[in-house]
């Protein structure tokens, strides 16, 4: 018996999954403060700004994982035990997001919401490579780019023990560098694989055909 080979749709699809569940544990772990008014509303700013910025990184690896499962050719084991390990490393995000949410935010909670951001920036590289090596697509993200941010993330959890809104500042920079889309890339003109077939050829090819089986 063959083995049925995973489809990309498949693989995206249960991505998805994973990372709809994860914003939909963040939501539920907002808390209402105990103040009212503006008081509670104060007291509850570092949390809900915790919040967009985790909210906006998660979709951030929601928008370039699509662009980058749009390069599967073929789905291999390297692939989904690659793709695993991302999930699991963004699914960090909500314990690290709650773990301000109750502790406060300071310099270790501050270094530790840091290194958990590390660790989906790493994952996804290894997944990038995986695909990246069977796949002739146009690469829908330099190697340049996933190195800064990486190194930013890594940058961050020293600064956090000096300056935790410096700390932060530096992760909001790398969520600011992928907003931005990608080019896209347009295959060479003299491309065969692109290139449209000329009718003229098509019809040859054709009515050569019909003469052989005759």
């Amino acid at each position: 018996m063959s083995r049925q080979i995973l489809s990309p749709g498949r693989l995206e699809a249960f991505s998805d999954c994973v990372i709809a569940v994860i914003i939909t544990i963040m939501v539920l772990e907002l808390k209402v403060p105990g103040q009212d008014g503006v008081a509670g509303l104060r007291a509850a700013l570092p949390t809900l700004f915790l919040y967009l910025l985790t909210f906006v990184q998660i979709g951030i690896y929601w928008v370039n994982h699509h662009y980058l499962v749009d390069e599967v050719e073929t789905v291999s084991h390297g692939i989904l035990c690659a793709n695993l390990v991302f999930l699991f490393c963004l699914s960090l995000f909500p314990f690290a997001t709650d773990w301000i949410g109750i502790k406060g935010l300071s310099f270790f909670t501050t270094a530790l919401y840091a290194g958990v951001s590390i660790l989906p920036g790493v994952s996804y590289m290894f997944l990038w490579i995986q695909i990246r090596s069977q796949s002739a697509a146009p690469a829908h993200a330099s190697w340049g780019k996933q190195i800064v941010s990486v190194m930013l993330y890594l940058a961050a959890v020293p600064v956090a023990f000096y300056r935790p809104a410096a700390s932060l500042a530096l992760i909001g920079t790398v969520a600011v560098i992928w907003l931005l889309p990608p080019k896209a890339e347009v295959p060479p003109q003299g491309d065969d694989c692109h290139s449209p077939r000329p009718a003229g050829v098509s019809a040859e090819n054709s009515a050569t055909s019909q003469a052989d089986k005759g």
